[in-house]
């Protein structure tokens, strides 16, 4: 089974939140097949935005949200 999985970033209010500053200006680095090219991707961003403590990447397991009644493993 196929686990889409997007990655995504922007500016947040709170570096201890997940509440995004301006929508419009999202930063949708893909979707990708596997957790393991998510984080690829994950790692790659947020590490070019690491001296920016406002900018936040973020992992969304996008198979979850389709098909929430399957198992999580």
């Amino acid at each position: 089974m196929q686990k889409l999985h997007l990655v995504m970033g922007g500016r947040v209010s709170d570096p201890r939140s997940l509440e995004f500053e301006d929508l419009k200006n999202i930063d949708l680095v893909g979707v990708f097949p596997d957790y393991a090219s998510a984080e690829e991707a994950w790692r790659s961003n947020a590490q070019r935005t690491v001296d920016d403590a406002e900018m936040k990447y973020v992992i969304v397991h996008l198979h979850r949200l389709l098909e929430p009644e399957l198992p999580q493993g």
